[in-house]
């Protein structure tokens, strides 16, 4: 299975980028939702079996990159439990 994680913060798709186990796991880092969408589409169009988003994107983000990738693979996004909302707001709030 090819997997990729996005990561969104103060990156640049076309150098933020890193894989392992022979390119079968990618991570990249992108800037917005623009550059969030045009990784997906060029993840998709090579083949890859599944997108997993870092938090920043939430569901919306999720529900924008599904459409992206026309439904065609399975796209999730990481979420936390809510008792650590204050953990989370301090780390990121940085």
């Amino acid at each position: 299975m090819k997997f990729a994680f996005l990561i969104m913060g103060n990156f640049d798709m076309t150098m933020d980028r890193a894989t392992i186990h022979g390119g079968n796991a990618q991570m990249i880092g992108v800037s917005d939702m623009q550059e969030a969408a045009a990784a997906a589409k060029q993840l998709c169009e090579e083949g890859i079996d599944c997108i997993e988003l870092c938090g920043a994107f939430g569901a919306e983000g999720a529900k924008q990159i599904i459409e992206i990738t026309e439904n065609r693979i399975p796209v999730g996004y990481v979420t936390h439990l809510p008792e650590q909302d204050e953990i989370y707001k301090a780390v990121f709030s940085k």
